[in-house]
Formats: C-alpha cells, structure tokens, sequence
C-alpha cells in the first residue's frame, strides 16, 4: 500500500480509537488490533503528529504509581474524521472504477 496512503488511514483510525473516550497508548493499539495491526513504535509518532496538529490533546494522570498519557480528541479531531467519511465515498467510486470488470463490448 501507498505510504501516504497508508498514513492518512492511520492518523484517521487513531483519532476514531479515542473518538468516545480518553485513552492511551498501549490500549488504543488493543482497541485497533482487530481492524489493523499497528504497533506501539508506530502508533506514537502518529500521536505527536495529531498532537502537533491541534488533532488531540495529551493529559498526564497517575496510574499505578506511574504517570500514564492519555489522548482526547478535539472538536478539529472530530472534524477530520467526518472529512475522511466524506473522502472514502471519493475513494470508493475509485475502487470500484479500477477493479470492475469490462465486457468485450465496452
């Protein structure tokens, strides 16, 4: 796949991992896991991008005597996922443009 291709789906996935709640890194990979495999050393790059985008917010909270960042989508976050809906409707017709079949007449 398109590595910019593959970025965008990543960066939107993210932000749907942590759409109705606050989460953090280890459990958004879970949450993820059954739709796409993403690793830990590949989730938080993504999470610095969105940050530094105005995408999420990062809070530190105590957890088990250890601090622990958890990641809350901002209404621009919101935003951006309802923008990819729209797009995939764009993608789609392109998929189904290239993968459909020609009969001998056309």
């Amino acid at each position: 796949m398109d590595i910019q291709l593959k970025r965008g789906l990543l960066d939107v996935c993210v932000l749907a991992a942590i759409k109705t709640e606050d989460s953090y890194g280890y459990q958004i990979v879970k949450d993820m896991k059954p739709y796409v495999e993403i690793s830990e050393s590949t989730l938080y790059p993504i999470l610095r991008r969105l940050e530094s985008a105005e995408l999420l917010t990062v809070r530190k909270a105590e957890h088990n005597g250890r601090l622990r960042k958890y990641y809350h989508i901002t209404p621009l976050g919101l935003a951006r996922i309802e923008a990819f809906k729209e797009e995939w409707q764009e993608i789609l017709a392109i998929y189904q443009f290239i993968t459909r079949e020609v009969s001998e007449d056309e």
